[in-house]
């Protein structure tokens, strides 16, 4: 299967489809995953005012937060892998798995002064997507980063969603800056920013329930934190790249590592990834 050059929402990048008409498009743009329709239903939310220029960041879609995450340090928030340009790798990309890649340059160095190789997977198969994250670390000492995939998944309506599948999981709530335990369900009803240490027996997953639909969200455990995050009415309006109602049609669920870094030694390599599927 090869993949066609083409355009989504003003993103230049890649598109490919199955048989079944489940398809994705993947920007060049950070290797960003703009689209996932399956079962003829597009199932990640793009803000239509997002910003279209190269190099701003993409709100929505599956966004890679590398090498930070947020505002936790001193690059750019979400650290600069969203916001460059990456490459389609054609001599390691099968069938409808596509692989993507992004290498130390001398503008990353003037911003983190480690070596590496970065490569995202999008592995695209009947009612299901799969995203990895590789970091391979070529330089001589060890790297440490924080970062997410920051999944926006469409939703018809945030008051008919319900997500559940780490209760009594640690949780933060950094809104109120409070601990505690995950509940059975999550329900979003404001403002929602929540982080959740991952389940070290098991591959931590989620179900999201949007009225009829459900939909099944799982990660590797080597990401060790998943967030969940809604901005609600009164943050959805400061956001300039979101319609004023934005929140009401789209539920984060990241695996992400928040709180703590992933060490990587030198010559070794680094695998996160997510599954979703209906």
């Amino acid at each position: 299967m090869n993949s066609t050059t083409d355009v989504w929402q003003g993103h230049a990048g890649w598109h490919w489809s199955l048989p079944n008409g489940d398809s994705v498009f993947v920007a060049q743009q950070g290797a960003h995953v703009l689209s996932w329709q399956a079962q003829g239903k597009e199932r990640l939310f793009l803000s239509p005012q997002s910003v279209c220029d190269g190099t701003t960041a993409i709100r929505g879609g599956i966004p890679v937060c590398f090498p930070q995450f947020n505002q936790r340090g001193n690059l750019p928030k979400h650290g600069f892998a969203r916001n460059m340009p990456w490459r389609l790798v054609p001599e390691r990309s099968q069938g409808a798995s596509k692989i993507f890649e992004l290498s130390a340059n001398e503008h990353t160095l003037t911003l983190w002064p480690f070596q590496f190789k970065a490569f995202l997977t999008v592995n695209l198969s009947p009612n299901s997507l799969q995203i990895s994250l590789s970091v391979e670390n070529q330089g001589p000492q060890s790297l440490s980063f924080t970062g997410a995939l920051h999944t926006y998944f469409a939703v018809d309506h945030i008051a008919q969603v319900s997500l559940q599948g780490q209760a009594s999981q640690p949780e933060w709530d950094a809104v109120k800056d409070t601990h505690q335990t995950c509940a059975d369900q999550l329900r979003f009803e404001a403002e929602f920013d929540r982080v959740y240490d991952a389940n070290t027996q098991t591959q931590p997953t989620w179900t999201l329930q949007d009225g009829n639909a459900s939909l099944q969200i799982s990660q590797s455990e080597s990401w060790g934190q998943s967030v969940v995050w809604n901005p609600g009415a009164d943050k959805c309006a400061q956001l300039n790249d979101m319609p004023a109602n934005g929140y009401q049609h789209m539920l984060c669920v990241e695996a992400a590592r928040v709180t703590s870094s992933i060490e990587v030694p030198p010559a070794q390599t680094w695998v996160g990834w997510q599954l979703l599927k209906i």
